[in-house]
């Protein structure tokens, strides 16, 4: 399992459970309300006069990244829906099987708050208005049949590099950007200085250093599975741009001309408005945009030792190697008799 350190004993863990399933953080339906309470906001200020994010935040949620069907024509809950939403998806979450060995029941899962729907909204997607991610466009199809075909023709056990990048601790595409609620471990962390501002995630805690000093983006060539990010004020907004992205990073099936745009504003002294913007013309006709709130936690997060995949790699590959040479002692069998 990937590791993580609780801090609740196993006791108390089905009733904090059964209380998260009422849980709601709720946003004001009425979204110019909601920005008139944000204006009046005068938040704390980092030395340089620029708002503080910096502490423990949690991101964990149960609001849907695309709305559900039976939610078609509906952009908000109602409280009622929105309890009774959460609460199925809690019953989901508990419904683990005990003889599930790697999250043991969903204990390994029970974050540090109480999780529900983190806003009204039916879905994180904002725009397009239906709360639907745009269809991917012929040249993205055809890519994906492509990587698809790919991975067929790849023995997945010949050869650490053919194993999966998430299972090596490498990369989880919730880590971004763009930050996404994630299955468990929906922490994360920020700290600022005058030339950085800088976002830790709890689950594969790879710090992204953004350099706010106006510096170019690294040349076209350069290109990691996390993109190269930049930064800079919009008066008490964050805005972080990251582009050179690779095509391993293939984020909702992106190509490496992926663009993330997002916006960290402090809506209140405990809740930051999150909102990014997703442009890849290579793999959507037009841009799309999501939104949630992410909540600040008084706790700080924790190390997180994914490590057995590694662990287990000399094992996977002495089985293959096994595999592979009972193989060749039957060709070698097979072609000596007459």
């Amino acid at each position: 399992m990937h590791m993580r350190t609780s801090r609740f004993a196993v006791l108390v863990i089905p009733a904090f459970v059964a209380a998260s399933a009422l849980a709601i953080h709720a946003q004001a339906p009425a979204p110019a309300k909601a920005l008139a309470t944000a204006a009046k906001f005068n938040p704390p200020r980092t030395a340089d006069g620029k708002p503080d994010m910096q502490g423990s935040w949690t991101n964990a949620t149960y609001t849907p990244v695309e709305r559900p069907a039976e939610f078609k024509d509906q952009e908000f809950f109602t409280v009622a829906q929105a309890q009774e939403y959460a609460k199925k998806a809690q019953d989901r979450f508990l419904s683990q099987p005990d003889e599930d060995p790697h999250y043991d029941n969903s204990i390994w899962m029970v974050e540090k708050g109480l999780k529900g729907v983190s806003t009204l909204r039916t879905s994180i997607v904002v725009d397009p208005a239906d709360g639907r991610i745009p269809p991917v466009n012929a040249e993205g199809r055809k890519r994906a049949d492509e990587r698809a075909a790919a991975r067929r023709r790849v023995d997945v056990f010949a050869s650490a590099q053919n194993r999966g990048i998430s299972e090596r601790c490498i990369y989880w595409a919730h880590e971004g950007p763009p930050l996404m609620p994630t299955g468990y471990n929906s922490n994360l962390q920020i700290w600022q200085s005058p030339g950085e501002f800088v976002v830790i995630p709890e689950m594969m805690p790879v710090a992204r250093v953004v350099p706010l000093d106006g510096r170019a983006h690294v040349s076209a060539a350069i290109r990691s599975i996390r993109g190269d990010s930049r930064g800079w004020w919009d008066g008490d907004t964050m805005v972080v741009e990251t582009t050179n992205f690779t095509d391993r990073t293939a984020f909702r099936g992106s190509s490496e001309h992926l663009k993330v745009t997002e916006r960290f504003t402090l809506a209140d002294a405990n809740t930051i408005r999150y909102q990014f913007t997703i442009e890849d013309s290579h793999t959507w006709d037009r841009p799309w945009q999501g939104e949630y709130p992410i909540t600040r936690i008084s706790e700080p997060i924790y190390e997180y030792a994914c490590h057995e995949g590694n662990y287990g790699m000399p094992n996977i590959l002495k089985a293959q190697r096994a595999v592979e040479a009972q193989e060749r002692t039957a060709a070698t069998t097979n072609s000596s008799q007459p």
